[in-house]
């Protein structure tokens, strides 16, 4: 009876020891009904600021498809002038530290068991970098709009005003691949030729990283996207400003030879997780359509309501319906990377 009743103490104690140091988002898991939808963070585009109409816009919508949601718009300075120009000149890498460091310490965010995050454009491929580098609160699901994640091949045009574009692309069209260029504009970060190839490899400051492309993998990367629950990703059917489209879903395109995401290297030898991720269902290929950042209302409704909300609703869901084609209201998101 003594070693019973031993055996039932050290059992109580290490019950209470497992419950202390469960990890928050394990104890998360096992509150079926919260209903506390995570928190949203959002990364905008070339030529765009955290606080314009359309991210607004966007904002408001998460919020009301999950009431409760605190929607982060993600901000390299609080100037809204400064956070536009910002988009086309800075280090990437110095630029996702500072978010990463931002998010961190965030009162609300850092306590969260996780958070969800949409990328649009050039935000998508920043937050992925977010997700492989930093993970710090953890990203659950993550959706991209027409982000270049496979990279672009030529330089987007720019409005006759818009000073600050010109002047970009100006330099970029010069030498991409000098260590000034790579350093200071951001478009070069994630330009990637296939036909300069060992140049990408060598002097790329950000894409060639976060794609694992070089010889020296970060497994980190690799077990950060697979812990998520959903990667998704939109491309633009009739997108003109990006180049190619493709990149949207990883796909590489040489001249007029498209090679899909699970035929490439990157996937079959799983470089950054995405074949482990796809294997256990997290990995989604939809379609927007229209050109370049023409987003209406009931796609991203959809997008939000199928994978945003309290962390456990979607727990053993199916694949999630085919991508709507659209409604008639859009959102005033520019025609930005």
């Amino acid at each position: 009876m003594a070693i019973k009743n031993h055996l039932r103490l050290l059992f109580a104690a290490w019950s209470l020891l497992a419950t202390t140091f469960a990890s928050p988002v394990s104890r998360f898991e096992e509150d079926d009904d919260d209903d506390t939808p995570l928190p949203v963070v959002i990364w905008h585009g070339l030529g765009d600021a955290y606080n314009a109409d359309g991210m607004r816009q966007v904002a408001a919508l998460a919020e009301s498809i999950n009431p409760g949601t605190l929607v982060y718009p993600i901000r390299i300075e609080e100037a809204a002038s400064r956070d536009r120009y910002d988009s086309f000149v800075g280090n990437v890498t110095e630029q996702l530290a500072k978010v990463c460091a931002d998010i961190a310490a965030h009162p609300i965010l850092s306590t969260a068991p996780a958070i969800d995050a949409v990328g649009f454009s050039q935000g998508g491929q920043f937050l992925r970098g977010y997700v492989e580098r930093c993970n710090n609160p953890p990203v659950r699901s993550l959706i991209t709009f027409g982000s270049q994640h496979n990279g672009i091949t030529a330089f987007r045009e720019c409005e006759t005003n818009d000073w600050i574009c010109r002047f970009a692309m100006a330099v970029l069209g010069t030498n991409p691949w000098s260590p000034t260029v790579q350093g200071k504009l951001v478009p070069a970060q994630y330009f990637r030729d296939p036909d300069q190839y060992e140049k990408y490899l060598e002097h790329s400051n950000f894409l060639a990283d976060i794609n694992n492309e070089r010889s020296i993998k970060n497994e980190t990367y690799k077990k950060n996207i697979a812990k998520l629950e959903n990667f998704v990703m939109y491309m633009f059917d009739a997108d003109t400003t990006v180049v190619p489209k493709e990149t949207s879903w990883f796909e590489e395109v040489n001249g007029t030879e498209i090679t899909p995401l699970r035929a490439r290297k990157l996937y079959s030898e799983d470089w950054i997780g995405l074949r482990e991720l796809d294997r256990k269902g997290g990995l989604k290929f939809r379609t927007a359509p229209g050109d370049h950042m023409q987003l209406s209302d009931e796609l991203l409704t959809e997008a939000f309501g199928d994978f945003f909300g309290p962390l456990n609703r979607h727990k053993g869901r199916s694949e999630p319906r085919p991508a709507s084609r659209g409604g008639e209201a859009e959102f005033d998101m520019g025609n930005d990377l």
